[in-house]
């Protein structure tokens, strides 16, 4: 009998600020910590670049990115699935 393991992966989950480029897009992902001294909640982010090997995600979209491989230089995640659609202007 064969289990699925759990994906030993990590996931994170952010808004698409960049598709310009061919295959990727660039995804801010915001986390919420309390400040070691004073204790106030402070909001910090981190940009990742991600593949999109279809082009299907767009700036503003919410997407899921899954630690891979180095791709590139600067490229170690992949835009896995699209949580929520952009909201249209």
């Amino acid at each position: 009998m064969t289990e699925a393991k759990p994906s030993l992966k990590r996931t994170l989950i952010g808004k698409v600020v960049s598709d310009k480029r061919a295959k990727t897009v660039t995804v801010l992902v915001e986390r919420r910590v309390k400040h070691e001294l004073y204790g106030k909640i402070v909001a910090k982010s981190s940009k990742y670049h991600a593949h999109d090997e279809k082009g299907e995600f767009h700036t503003g979209d919410v997407v899921e990115i899954v630690e891979s491989r180095p791709i590139s230089k600067t490229k170690n995640w992949v835009a896995t699935r699209l949580i929520e659609k952009a909201a249209e202007v």
